[in-house]
């Protein structure tokens, strides 16, 4: 029997955690747009409800002693929704452009991991059960998910990529991540990292593929729509496969 205190609250990083974060973040691009775009609230009220969704499954999440599945995903989907609305604010309603928002976002980025770095020693994701490394974890998770959506809309609209252009630069970066894991030594704490802002921007062009009207590249599916059957997919991902087993300190992959 594993011991709660010696337990991270994290899920080990597994195909199975790729597959349900890259799933997160296409239902953050969709469940964002659903509520700033389809509901028309706009994308300041729109970040304002998703703030308050973040901040409730945070607190939940921080306060709860171990891990649970349902806890730490909603806090995955709650950064990636806030973070759709974030970064559509600063490219559109701010009108700061998809490559200022883009540069200021991943400078928060590397600022949240070079504080986490020297405060805690590590930005390893292998342990995450102190309460501090926790919050430092979030933040960058908030930061590069926000990111991540500027990254994606810029590739796909400013440099002319379309949706499925971008999914498949994103993807194949991805891939070219993974090939590096397996051939090289270089850290896999960066590694992680790298990916982990990847999959955000690779979510949201396939967001938009799915949600976008046939005359702009998509599907034309709904948001809606969409945004159910991938929550839907991704309780199945959590419910059919180890991530909702918790992972014992030093088990999880970094």
């Amino acid at each position: 029997m594993i011991n709660e205190t010696n337990m991270t609250k994290v899920p080990g990083v597994t195909l199975a955690f790729w597959v349900a974060k890259i799933a997160a973040t296409t239902l953050g691009e969709t469940g964002g747009d659903a509520v700033s775009m389809t509901m028309d609230l706009g994308y300041l009220a729109a970040t304002a409800i998703f703030a308050v969704v973040f901040v409730g499954a945070l607190a939940l999440q921080v306060t709860a002693r171990r891990y649970h599945p349902v806890n730490y995903w909603f806090v995955i989907v709650a950064t990636t929704t806030v973070g759709t609305t974030i970064s559509d604010y600063l490219d559109r309603t701010a009108g700061l452009g998809y490559p200022l928002a883009s540069l200021i976002l991943f400078g928060v980025v590397l600022l949240c991991l070079t504080t986490w770095r020297f405060s805690t020693g590590s930005i390893s994701v292998a342990d995450i059960s102190e309460r501090k490394t926790e919050i430092f974890y979030w933040t960058t998770i908030l930061a590069s998910n926000t990111l991540g959506t500027a990254l994606g809309d810029y590739l796909a609209d400013s440099k002319g990529f379309g949706f499925e252009g971008g999914a498949l630069v994103f993807g194949g970066l991805i891939a070219l991540i993974t090939l590096v894991y397996f051939v090289t030594e270089i850290p896999r704490t960066i590694l992680f990292w790298a990916a982990f802002i990847l999959t955000r921007p690779l979510g949201a062009t396939l967001g938009d593929i799915l949600t976008k009207p046939l005359a702009e590249g998509g599907l034309n599916l709904g948001r809606i729509q969409s945004s159910l059957a991938l929550a839907a997919f991704m309780a199945a991902c959590i419910m059919l496969t180890n991530l909702r087993r918790p992972t014992a300190r030093g088990t999880a992959a970094h």
